[in-house]
């Protein structure tokens, strides 16, 4: 799987709604990260849509190298 842009080298911590659908930026081009803006356009790269259960404080990966995406997994320590 091909990986997006660094766009940052630390997650970025979140609240996540429930019932709330989020668009996570797969490129790393997007303005609005770690949200997708659809600067993506033209490229090969999709945003990881996704919901959660319950609201719940998350790490959203920014340097686009996670093996887990949206969530950080620590990819960004081996940058």
């Amino acid at each position: 799987m091909k990986k997006g842009e660094i766009a940052g080298k630390v997650p970025q911590m979140v609240d996540l709604k429930d019932a709330v659908t989020y668009a996570w930026c797969a490129c790393g081009k997007s303005a609005n990260q770690p949200y997708c803006d659809g600067s993506h356009q033209g490229t090969d790269f999709e945003p990881k849509i996704f919901t959660v259960d319950k609201p719940i404080k998350a790490a959203l990966c920014m340097c686009k190298q996670t093996n887990n995406p949206p969530y950080c997994d620590g990819s960004h320590n081996k940058l």
